[in-house]
């Protein structure tokens, strides 16, 4: 199945020219079928109607079709982070320090056109990187889950999880724009973000039993805030170590320190 671009003009004749502009194609060599005429309303002022076509890129004019998609991707990037004029930017404070504290989540109402948005716009960003990708929605108090199977899962997840976090983040910027209430997103491919907090949650028992056998901090370096929550929270009803993530800005480091409740090493001589 050959890809496909729309493409809108004041007329069928304007809306060939800026598809040929675009893509960089001539007229000659341009396919396309007309979705609507169009339509100059009354006196050109009343009901006028943009004509579209939808225009077939062939395989050698992929990289138009690449260049027209990173447009519209760059475009919604532009909109989610331009809130200057907005009261809401939702930008968390930057802490030096933190402990892992779970949040208070209040159940919000979400509209399914804020839903809506965000699928389009993931949906729009999982195109441009793979194919055959579909999304599934789950919503929970304050959060939204996109879910999403198909396509090239080691591309959109990225390397150690890169990728998929600045997809999720860019989803969460743009949907916060529309909404007064905070809302949390979730943006997971076929079960990553479990199997991750699995192994974190391994990591940080081991790390934290080496604290305690040795004395001595622990530490895992460049974490994203929702890594060190996962680590946080395991560790929280351990008795022997408390957690402390350290740093600026969105990657910070996060330090297991032994608690002091007992010198190991006196006991051992003592048995001594």
């Amino acid at each position: 199945m050959e890809p496909f671009i729309e493409f809108e003009g004041k007329n069928v004749d304007r809306a060939i020219q800026n598809a040929c502009k675009e893509l960089k194609i001539s007229k000659e060599s341009i396919k396309y079928d007309i979705i609507t005429s169009g339509s100059t309303g009354i006196f050109g002022l009343v009901g006028v109607k943009k004509a579209k076509i939808r225009v077939m890129v062939s395989q050698g004019a992929d990289d138009a079709l690449n260049y027209k998609k990173d447009q519209d991707i760059q475009k919604m990037v532009d909109d989610a982070f331009n809130d200057k004029k907005q009261g809401n930017s939702h930008k968390p404070k930057s802490k030096k320090t933190d402990t892992g504290k779970k949040f208070a989540e209040k159940e919000i109402d979400i509209s399914e056109e804020i839903i809506e948005k965000g699928r389009e716009s993931l949906q729009k960003i999982l195109d441009i990187i793979t194919t055959d990708a579909t999304i599934k929605i789950e919503r929970k108090s304050s959060w939204l889950f996109y879910n999403v199977s198909g396509g090239n899962s080691s591309i959109i997840i990225g390397r150690r999880g890169q990728n998929l976090e600045a997809i999720q983040y860019i989803i969460e910027k743009i949907l916060n724009k529309c909404s007064e209430r905070r809302i949390r997103v979730q943006v997971d491919v076929e079960g990553y973000l479990e199997s991750r907090k699995d192994t974190l949650i391994r990591l940080a028992s081991n790390l934290a039993e080496k604290a305690k056998r040795t004395g001595k901090p622990t530490s895992i370096n460049k974490m994203n805030s929702q890594d060190r929550r996962t680590v946080h929270l395991s560790l929280k009803n351990n008795k022997n170590v408390r957690t402390q993530s350290i740093g600026d800005g969105y990657y910070r480091k996060l330090v297991i320190f032994p608690k002091k409740n007992g010198n190991r090493k006196r006991s051992v001589n003592n048995k001594q």
